[in-house]
């Protein structure tokens, strides 16, 4: 992936393997869900603030392609890039990549939409955050 707009980067810990000795693929999900979250964060936008205000960012579909396993103590990188899709989803595009060779271990695509008392809402105020950091939306 190209231009993303943010990183984070992070390191395996022991228990979060399998008997095999590699990333159980369940705890990918927690990678990119973190990542997600400081992402949106860095754009000046508080998760905890928009559920209080009734705005819930909910995911509607996650894609994962597993590439290679982590190991335990890998360092690794979560990248994001934000897309949309029509006028009410919000895309991530996210890829775990190890830090040692650069190379792609997870490629995520997660779609999600914003609900207010279990409605579909616009993502204007999303996207408005995202404008102000710079980062344009494009669609995916």
């Amino acid at each position: 992936m190209q231009d993303y707009h943010f990183e984070l980067e992070m390191q395996v810990r022991d228990y979060e393997c399998d008997i095999q000795g590699i990333v159980n693929n369940s705890v990918y999900q927690n990678y990119l869900e973190h990542t997600r979250h400081k992402f949106l964060n860095h754009v000046g936008l508080d998760f905890a603030q928009l559920h209080e205000d009734g705005i819930d960012a909910v995911v509607i579909k996650a894609e994962l392609e597993y590439k290679f396993p982590l190991r335990p103590g890998d360092d690794f990188f979560v990248r994001l890039k934000i897309g949309k899709q029509g006028r009410l989803r919000i895309v991530f595009l996210q890829e775990v990549i190890r830090k040692a060779d650069e190379k792609l271990m997870v490629k995520g695509r997660i779609t999600s939409v914003l609900t207010k008392n279990g409605r579909p809402l616009s993502p204007e105020i999303l996207e408005s955050k995202f404008e102000e950091a710079g980062i344009a939306i494009e669609e995916v």
